[in-house]
């Protein structure tokens, strides 16, 4: 019987069949780099925007710009639903990418023409996230589709762990590049890596869709009807609170990190690449662990991440070494990492199958508001507190939430298995 290759004996074999499938390969090859360029604007986004503001404004600019990177996405979701709502997912996909990079790639060019002002630049952020709503969802659709139920865990946590790959090279490369050339210019390569997706996809053959399927990925229509199929679901109703206010309380960090760098620590951007880089090093460790075992109580460990992460925020309140909130950082990272994952694999393994894309659309749609209206909240957050409590705060609420949840799922456990 011939050795198996040499390239699958190391992988964990919950991982295995996932990586046999091909399309699955190629479209992972394109979200890596597409990745790698969302790990590029974690710092540049920010950094520009500092670079353009006015002494004073930092706080409120940055936290609009990146707010605008993804906020709009929500406003494109219901825009275009008469539009869109029987385009198949994987041109929904194009669509997004196509979009994100041609209004990110005009970002270098008003630049070297000394044109970008400020609102310009938030402009053309918001119009690049327009349709971010519609690629991210046709983009899980995708993935249910491609994959048997029992592959999905493993496909999603390696998803989501090449996002978190993409913050280890990504801010590191950035954080050279705005230091020593332009934050302007690395916003650019952001954009061309968006391009390389698209082109990808055209170039790859997926499944065809199912004619009969009457339900788009993300259709005004669907997300208000997966949001009522939610609401009568009460335990993916409390995921999906859950997750937004644990994407919400994240929020901030985006805009309280770069200040805290700047105005704290009077520090380049090298050292937030390197904050956000082992951040990524942790979350990649942490999700292709967690990914790689086959059973989870995946209630309780979803839970456990919410309040490790608020934890490992608290450091930054106090006026303690750089090396404490780095360390702190990376290991929040590493709790970080798996949620992603999780939470999607929760909402794939309850919900009844014939409601799933409608039940996705409508988490697509509600958790776009999360994160991007944190980073609006956080700019006059903290402008007001200051970069630390700002930061600080952030996790407190967080540890908050996490516990509520612990106490809910405790007294929604003990109804189902009431002791005699």
């Amino acid at each position: 019987m011939p050795e198996p290759p040499m390239r699958l004996i190391r992988v964990p074999s919950a991982y295995r069949p996932v990586l046999a499938n091909r399309v699955f390969r190629r479209l992972i090859l394109g979200f890596g780099v597409s990745y790698l360029g969302d790990g590029m604007s974690f710092v540049a986004v920010a950094w520009l925007a500092i670079e353009l503001a006015p002494q004073g404004s930092a706080g409120l600019w940055v936290g609009a710009a990146v707010a605008a990177y993804t906020l709009p996405g929500v406003a494109g979701a219901l825009a275009f639903g008469r539009l869109l709502r029987r385009v198949p997912a994987r041109r929904l996909l194009l669509a997004d990418n196509a979009v994100r990079g041609v209004l990110l790639g005009a970002v270098p060019l008003f630049w070297l023409a000394d044109l970008l002002s400020l609102p310009l630049y938030v402009t053309l952020l918001a119009l690049s996230s327009l349709l971010h709503a519609w690629g991210n969802a046709g983009k899980y659709t995708m993935l249910a589709e491609l994959l048997p139920g029992e592959q999905r865990l493993a496909a999603n946590t390696l998803i989501s762990s090449l996002g978190f790959a993409a913050t280890i090279a990504g801010p590191a490369i950035a954080g050279v590049l705005v230091t020593y050339v332009d934050s302007a210019l690395v916003l650019g390569l952001d954009a061309l890596t968006y391009v390389f997706l698209a082109v990808l996809v055209v170039r790859t053959r997926l499944p065809e869709p199912d004619p009969d399927a009457h339900v788009s990925p993300v259709d005004q229509t669907a997300a208000r009807g997966g949001l009522a199929l939610l609401r009568s679901h009460p335990e993916l109703f409390g995921l999906l609170a859950l997750t937004w206010c644990f994407n919400f309380l994240y929020g901030p960090v985006e805009v309280a990190l770069p200040l805290h760098v700047t105005d704290d620590l009077h520090a380049p951007g090298t050292l937030l690449g390197l904050y956000w880089m082992l951040f990524g090093i942790g979350a990649l460790l942490g999700g292709l662990a967690t990914g790689a075992l086959r059973q989870l109580p995946l209630w309780p460990v979803t839970i456990g991440v919410v309040i490790g992460w608020g934890l490992c925020l608290l450091p930054f309140w106090f006026d303690v070494p750089v090396i404490v909130t780095i360390a702190g950082f990376a290991i929040g990272g590493a709790i970080y990492g798996p949620f992603v994952a999780l939470s999607v694999t929760l909402m794939q393994t309850k919900a009844p199958p014939q409601h799933l894309t409608a039940m996705l659309a409508a988490r697509s749609a509600v958790l776009l508001t999360a994160s991007p209206l944190g980073t609006a909240l956080g700019g006059p957050l903290t402008s007001a507190l200051g970069p630390r409590p700002t930061l600080g705060s952030s996790g407190l609420a967080t540890v908050a939430v996490g516990l509520v949840a612990c106490a809910l799922l405790l007294v929604s456990s003990r109804r189902r298995n009431p002791t005699p």
